[in-house]
């Protein structure tokens, strides 16, 4: 039991390490002022196997850094937002980051109970991969739309705000990050099913 929870604390700090390192790269590839989401992946990969705590505290640490690049400014939009109120920019960071794994744990772990085939298991990646970024989006949008309507109607220019949200400020970005999620479940069914196979 305490091997198992010391295996368990490892891997999750190493899909940690992960998420860091590609929420870092992430930085680079930028759509407007809004970088694009590589750590769901991770995030995803360490919510199916240890379940939606785990897909929490791997949604804290990319929370964490994310509020890091608005607070030094390499996330551009990021740190407007963290000018406007440094608090609630840290909160809506950190809370659609947790919830985002969490809610991706959760759909694994509900659609895999008492089934532990191929299919039902890509079903459920697939479904997990789903979750993440409509979660992770929808809590920026959301947080947004409650706390800084006033940066975001500043960003529309006088457009309307609900198409601003929808097509310019997250189209793109949430299409590209559920893209991504979508190619790469596959490969986190065969990660999964090949740790399965090694542990039995």
């Amino acid at each position: 039991m305490k091997h198992e929870r010391i295996n368990r604390m490892v891997s999750i700090a190493l899909l940690a390490a992960v998420v860091v390192v590609l929420q870092l790269l992430a930085g680079m590839i930028k759509i407007g002022t809004f970088s694009i989401t590589l750590t769901l992946i991770p995030i995803i990969v360490g919510a199916a196997f240890y379940g939606p705590s785990a897909g929490a505290i791997l949604g804290a640490v990319f929370g964490v850094v994310v509020y890091i690049g608005c607070v030094t400014g390499s996330d551009v939009g990021g740190n407007m937002v963290f000018v406007a109120n440094p608090f609630l920019c840290f909160l809506v960071v950190m809370a659609k980051g947790a919830l985002a794994g969490f809610c991706a744990g959760l759909v694994y772990r509900l659609v895999m109970k008492g089934h532990d085939s191929v299919k039902r298991g890509v079903f459920a990646v697939l479904l997990a991969g789903i979750t993440a970024p409509v979660v992770n989006t929808g809590v920026f949008c959301i947080g947004m739309l409650l706390f800084f309507r006033g940066t975001l109607q500043a960003w529309a220019a006088g457009s309307d705000l609900f198409n601003y949200i929808i097509f310019g400020l997250t189209g793109v970005n949430f299409l590209i990050e559920l893209g991504i999620n979508m190619v790469f479940s596959p490969a986190i069914v065969t990660i999964i099913r090949a740790v399965q196979t090694s542990r039995a």
